[in-house]
């Protein structure tokens, strides 16, 4: 017979045996590590229970927020920063998931595991690891709404396109597949159009968009996630009230936050959702940083009235206007307001539409990149062409119908040809159209000009007499790239600028869309000085 002693020694066992350490995990850095518990699940979990834990690996420690997968599971995912070994404690207002110990260990990152991307060098993007990253976005607003064939149809173009970002919506807007093919999975429990219980998620809904999340992450592409839209007031997503959209913002950043590929749009158009305030604006951007451990990237993009992107929760701006960059200049303005990365999100579609914002030539696409490019900001693109009767790429993805994507893999090349620092304006007010470093790098775009010849000329910051420099002639449509022969060296001509120093010039294709790229050659003169003008 068993004694109460015997009891009480087999409840101490029991109980050390729950808090011992699990058995030792690897992760790698910048990857996904999950904990899964098992807890209630009478009443209301996504409510009722919290839970969480906290990691450290004895110079850092995160507190991160877990989340209710349905059937009794809770998980907790997070991102290690760091290799070597992480011990964890959970956390909750529920015993039977609090305290649970474990250790892990973060191996290195493996090849193209550069981690998530952060701002570098006030107007651009790097990776945690110092990999300058330049966005060459598109948008496939409702593609994970669309039939699993045409998602991996999707994903089968993404991964010959040159897309490195992609702009999703989460919460599904008005237009069904075809017109007549509405998604299978919804956020929240319950039933279209409104018959929903905004106080309860549905867990297969979001298995699959982290499933396709993950896909983006390995083929390379940040997924930027829109969190609120104006664009399903059927299904009364734009009318959740406070309690509602807190509760979405933080179980959304609970499950995604740990991808290292995710950023987080606030809205699209927020403008354009009338029920909501700018106060509510600032609410939602507070929660999300807050509730994010990782401090992801955040922005929020306008329709037709411009947020205050000065706010401090705003990393970089996301921006709808097609206008600033038909000419390097006005794309420009925007560096020196905000002085943060400009992004412009939204510059009107490639596509054959009869809205305006949706039939833009592919050549015109393309130069509204390149303006953008030299403007030392980045530009996003769309392709809105009604084929064999589909939906457009812009609206549920599928395949890509327009001229712009080869020439974007050339543009995208070169920036990641370019200066590591990224690419500034060299001397702004006198010449819009040309970007670089000083005394390294100048690349400079003719745009709809067709100039038959260019005079060597470089702004004088960061140069001097005898430098060595290399000239090719880019063709942006034709993709090509001609080295001008020979090497031109600096002779300083006036207060402001250097030529070449036997008065060189180079001749051009007289034809538009042609950029000149400008590179120094090899260590071959003194330090010098970078002057900033005064007049």
């Amino acid at each position: 017979m068993t004694t109460p002693r015997c009891f009480l020694l087999l409840a101490a066992v029991a109980l050390l045996a729950a808090r011992l350490p699990a058995a030792p995990a690897t992760v790698e850095k910048w990857s996904v590590f999950e904990l899964e518990l098992k807890g209630p699940s009478d009443g209301n979990p996504f409510v009722d229970v919290r839970v969480g834990a906290t990691f450290t690996n004895g110079a850092v420690t995160m507190q991160v927020p877990g989340f209710y997968d349905g059937e009794g599971v809770y998980r907790v995912r997070f991102m290690p920063g760091t290799t070597g070994e992480w011990r964890y404690e959970t956390t909750s207002n529920r015993w039977e998931l609090t305290g649970k110990l474990g250790t892990f260990t973060v191996t290195p990152a493996t090849k193209g595991n550069h981690g998530p991307v952060r701002v570098h060098n006030t107007f651009h993007f790097a990776y945690a690891d110092g990999t300058p990253f330049q966005p060459v976005g598109t948008t496939i607003y409702n593609w994970i709404d669309a039939p699993e064939d045409w998602q991996e149809l999707t994903l089968k173009t993404l991964a010959a396109a040159p897309f490195n970002k992609a702009r999703m919506l989460i919460l599904p807007q008005q237009d069904a597949f075809r017109k007549i093919i509405a998604p299978t999975r919804w956020p929240f429990a319950g039933t279209p159009p409104r018959a929903w219980d905004f106080a309860r998620f549905n867990p297969d809904f979001f298995r699959h968009y982290e499933q396709r999340l993950a896909q983006l992450r390995d083929l390379g592409i940040e997924a930027d996630l829109i969190l609120f839209n104006p664009y399903g007031k059927p299904w009364g997503f734009d009318t959740m009230d406070a309690a509602a959209d807190e509760r979405y913002l933080r179980y959304v950043v609970a499950r995604f936050g740990a991808y290292r590929n995710v950023w987080w749009s606030i809205a699209n158009e927020f403008d354009f959702v009338r029920t909501k305030t700018m106060a509510d604006w600032d609410r939602y951007f507070q929660i999300v940083q807050a509730a994010d451990p990782y401090g992801h990237l955040r922005s929020i993009h306008n329709g037709a009235l411009l947020y205050d992107h000065n706010k401090p929760w705003v990393t970089h701006v996301s921006m709808q206007n097609g206008a600033a960059v038909e000419e390097p200049g006005r794309a420009e303005l925007y560096r020196d307001v905000y002085r943060k990365p400009i992004v412009y999100d939204e510059v009107k579609y490639e596509g054959d539409s009869t809205y305006r914002w949706g039939n833009l030539s592919g050549p015109e696409m393309v130069h509204r990149f390149w303006c953008g490019t030299v403007a030392g900001t980045y530009v996003g693109h769309g392709d809105y062409f009604y084929t064999d009767q589909t939906d457009t790429w812009t609206s549920f993805g599928g395949t890509l119908h327009g001229e712009s994507a080869p020439r974007l893999a050339f543009l995208r090349q070169v920036l990641e040809d370019g200066p590591s620092a990224g690419l500034d304006p060299i001397d702004k007010w006198q010449d819009p159209d040309t970007a670089g470093q000083p005394g390294e790098y100048y690349l400079t775009y003719f745009g709809k000009a067709a100039p038959a010849t260019w005079t060597f000329r470089l702004y004088k910051n960061g140069v001097t007499d005898g430098q060595r420099y290399a000239v090719e002639i880019l063709d942006t449509w034709a993709m090509t790239v001609t080295p001008v022969p020979g090497e031109f060296v600096t002779k300083k001509a006036d207060n402001y600028s250097y030529v070449d120093a036997t008065g060189r010039s180079v001749t051009l294709p007289a034809k538009p869309g042609i950029a000149l790229r400008v590179r120094r050659l090899g260590a071959d003169g003194a330090p010098v000085k970078t002057e900033l003008p005064t007049d």
